[in-house]
């Protein structure tokens, strides 16, 4: 777990706070450590301060609390002992107006705890080394921001090579100046890139990697070993760790295919923006795994040859793994209308389990096996269909555009057709019987399908205008005016509840 006492922002150094001239600052006292971390900069006039520090501060003061007295006892130690026991990191003492220098026992106090202490001179107030601190910690945002855009697009490019899994490893492993390793579901080494990937290993190494090894089963799913494909009912395991020995800070990453691959890193430091790179590798690494580890592109070129030169769907579909099927389509949000782009599509597709996508201009479609039941997914609002085999993927990919109108215009993260689970009274007559019944109760309407379209969905909606209209991405005004065309061409009454059930089952069978 992050220190949640620490700001999620590079620290700023000491020597870059005395190396700014308009301050005039002056370490008189303490360890000259040029890595001397400092967090925030805190103002207190308290003679014990420990109460009001989190710890990684600047103590900024002007010894109002000093007694007169102070420098023939225990004051300045037990001072700078509950400074240094509160995490502080530095302490700055303001000369005048209180005092014209630095009491000397003060001085030598930080020496015994070895506390580095500034002497701020007149002509600084404390508010600018405050600002300057957060000026320098702006910078150094800024900078590790750019880092980690840097980063991302090189992972980017590292990811489309002929060899993508070594190329990410490489890339990732060079960001954070360590070690990328990429583990099977086995827990062997995969791939791995940086330092201590080749050649003669310190003994300091080994321990280093044996470690990180050991980091990678626990994010590993319990269940991965012993099968290839993912078990609902396994216990969660976490999806990342970290860990700290001696010369490294260890990360894992369990990737998103579910199928135990984990993505190990190991670095000398942990700058703030590393652990967003990791992430951005790790999402790359689960799209790669995932499409390793379902079927083989080749597998899929074949099948997609065979539709083409006019194969039915259920003779290549064996090509693709399994015998029924789901259609899920998804659209980003709940109700909006942005476009979603091809890497958030490929995201979807390795959370649901599929590399089988399809991006529309308007919608995701995702061909996924029955097996893997889909679940909500943060971000997007989903519409699924009924589990299918290959010849009856046409209508089951109706079922989940319908699915997810009903999901938009109620705002339900996930909807599935048919999720009653009851069986009506559809059931009861043949099929052929009722879809011919079906056709001559909307022969009328049979001209115009935005009509029917729209007749489905208000009804399924009861009724609502609002929610028919969010459903269809059109006006109110426009589902009111086809609802009353659909009543002059059927002649009929829409507001009957007989009504409203009969053309509901005809809507079924059309």
């Amino acid at each position: 777990m992050p220190d949640l006492t620490v700001p999620p922002t590079p620290p700023v150094y000491l020597s870059a706070l005395l190396a700014r001239e308009d301050l005039g600052l002056r370490q008189i006292a303490g360890p000259s450590d040029p890595d001397t971390a400092i967090h925030w900069a805190h103002v207190s006039e308290m003679p014990d301060p420990y109460p009001y520090l989190l710890g990684g501060e600047l103590l900024l003061t002007a010894g109002v609390h000093i007694p007169e007295a102070a420098g023939s006892g225990t004051y300045f130690a037990d001072y700078v002992s509950r400074i240094v026991e509160a995490g502080g990191v530095a302490l700055g003492f303001g000369v005048a107006p209180v005092h014209d220098t630095v009491p000397r026992a003060l001085v030598a106090a930080c020496d015994d705890y070895d506390l580095p202490l500034l002497e701020v001179p007149p002509p600084t107030p404390f508010t600018r080394v405050a600002r300057a601190v957060w000026q320098l910690m702006a910078q150094a945002r800024l900078a590790e921001l750019r880092r980690v855009t840097e980063a991302q697009q090189s992972l980017a490019a590292a990811a489309s090579r002929p060899d993508p899994v070594p190329s990410v490893l490489r890339q990732l492993a060079q960001r954070v100046s360590g070690r990328a390793v990429l583990y099977g579901p086995d827990g062997t080494e995969i791939a791995a890139a940086g330092r201590g990937a080749s050649g003669v290993e310190t003994r300091e190494a080994r321990e280093a990697q044996e470690a990180l090894a050991g980091l990678a089963r626990v994010v590993r799913p319990p269940a991965a070993s012993a099968s290839t494909s993912p078990s609902p009912t396994s216990p969660t395991s976490p999806t990342s760790a970290t860990d700290t020995v001696p010369g490294a800070h260890l990360a894992a990453y369990a990737l998103g295919t579910g199928q135990g691959f984990v993505l190990g890193v190991a670095a000398p430091d942990r700058a703030p923006g590393d652990h967003t790179i990791a992430s951005v590798a790790a999402v790359l690494l689960s799209l790669l795994t995932g499409e390793h580890q379902s079927r083989t592109g080749a597998d899929r070129s074949s099948a997609l040859v065979r539709l083409l030169l006019g194969a039915p769907p259920e003779d290549v579909a064996s090509l693709l793994g399994g015998d029924r099927w789901l259609v899920v389509h998804a659209t980003p949000g709940t109700g909006t209308t942005t476009a979603p782009d091809p890497v958030a599509a490929s995201a979807l597709g390795a959370a649901l389990g599929s590399a089988l996508i399809d991006l529309a201009p308007e919608v995701v479609r995702v061909l996924v096996p029955a097996d893997r039941e889909p679940a909500p997914q943060p971000g997007w609002t989903l519409g699924v269909s009924a589990a299918v085999t290959p010849e009856d993927w046409p209508a089951a990919d109706t079922h989940a555009a319908r699915a997810l109108a009903r999901a938009r215009a109620t705002r339900t993260p996930l909807v599935r057709h048919g999720s009653s689970g009851r069986a009506g009274l559809a059931e009861l007559l043949p099929h052929d019987e009722a879809e011919a019944h079906a056709r001559t109760l909307l022969a009328p309407l049979a001209a115009h399908p935005a009509l029917v379209e729209t007749l489905r969905t208000w009804l399924s909606l009861h009724g609502s205008w609002d929610r028919t209209a969010v459903a269809l991405a059109v006006h109110r005004n426009t589902v009111r005016q086809r609802i009353a065309r659909c009543a002059a061409l059927l002649e009929t009454d829409l507001d009957d509840p007989d009504v409203r059930m009969e053309l509901w089952f005809g809507l079924r069978h059309l």
